[in-house]
């Protein structure tokens, strides 16, 4: 039995394939939703909770971190929920499976100035890119089998480019969004972070170490969106970057907005990430553009992603 902490959309493809693979799955939330199926059996808790975490993971193989608290609370809430993970693992003698992000890499001489691999220094430069260091060193010395797979921004119907455009791109209007559109930068499909998870859970030459989740070829922003439209038959995008000001100014009413500031830097030089390693150690491979954008779009109901612009939370269902 494997148990997945967070039914955001990382933590529904892992149950949905893990579940059509024949293996009994746990599915952790606050609310005690997510896929319906026979091997699904569908949590309520709070991830938290150690006690309560504990309880729901007896006997399993496998714990899979795919929670996200939101965006602006990460220095208080990831702390406990981190701990309670890292127990709920020591006591069954599971894997930790930790979705990660690129934030701990920091930038300057020493982050994304060159492509990240897996050897980039952990040099955070942000509050929340310390939050992740500080996680991983915690589940490395807790002596339990653990990794870690970064990826970056996701091609993602949620918390993305994706969902900050899409509705500005349904309507004919003009999309405005934060960060340049024409820097290379790095995106990663939540399918393949949701099957290089489940592929390292079950390989030991994967524990203890952090890998990059199989990524394709930088693009920018601009472009990934004019797939999106090609892809779903949209008009062609009319795309507006935010200047500085008005970002920073957003931050002074919208909590989200604030956060933005400090992790800018991602989005307005390039921002590379190497995954070569997995694929030359485990042979996956990322999901063509194309095929990932399609599967986004027909996961994401008309009318249900209309942030208007705003910075997307970051942040997946616990």
């Amino acid at each position: 039995m494997q148990v997945i902490v967070g039914a955001g959309s990382v933590g529904t493809i892992i149950a949905g394939r893990l579940a059509a693979a024949g293996e009994p799955v746990k599915l952790v939330s606050r609310s005690g939703g997510g896929p319906v199926h026979p091997l699904i059996e569908r949590v309520s808790a709070d991830a938290s909770d150690a006690a309560a975490l504990r309880r729901v993971a007896a006997g399993a193989s496998v714990i899979y971190n795919c929670v996200n608290p939101q965006y602006y609370a990460w220095e208080t809430d990831w702390p406990p929920i981190n701990r309670a993970l890292i127990g709920a693992a020591a006591a069954n003698d599971a894997v930790l499976a930790i979705t990660g992000n690129l934030y701990g890499y920091g930038h300057g001489p020493f982050g994304p100035d060159r492509p990240m691999t897996e050897d980039t220094p952990l040099a955070a430069t942000s509050r929340k890119g310390r939050v992740r260091v500080a996680m991983w060193r915690e589940a490395l010395a807790a002596g339990i089998r653990t990794f870690e797979a970064r990826a970056s921004d996701y091609i993602s119907p949620t918390s993305s480019i994706i969902e900050m455009a899409l509705p500005s791109l349904r309507a004919g209007r003009t999309a405005w969004l934060p960060g340049a559109l024409d820097t290379p930068h790095s995106y990663t499909y939540i399918g393949d972070v949701a099957q290089t998870l489940i592929t390292l859970a079950g390989d030991e030459r994967a524990w203890g170490k952090a890998w990059h989740v199989p990524s394709p070829p930088p693009m920018t922003g601009r472009s990934l969106l004019h797939t999106v439209a090609r892809v779903g038959g949209l008009p062609a995008p009319r795309l507006r970057s935010y200047p500085l000001p008005a970002v920073w100014a957003a931050g002074l009413f919208d909590k989200f907005a604030k956060e933005f500031r400090e992790v800018r830097y991602q989005h307005v030089k390039p921002f590379v990430l190497d995954s070569s390693r997995v694929t030359a150690t485990f042979g996956l491979t990322h999901t063509p553009v194309d095929e990932a954008v399609q599967a986004v779009l027909g996961s994401a109901p008309s009318g249900s992603m209309a942030s208007g612009g705003r910075v997307p939370s970051k942040s997946t269902s616990e």
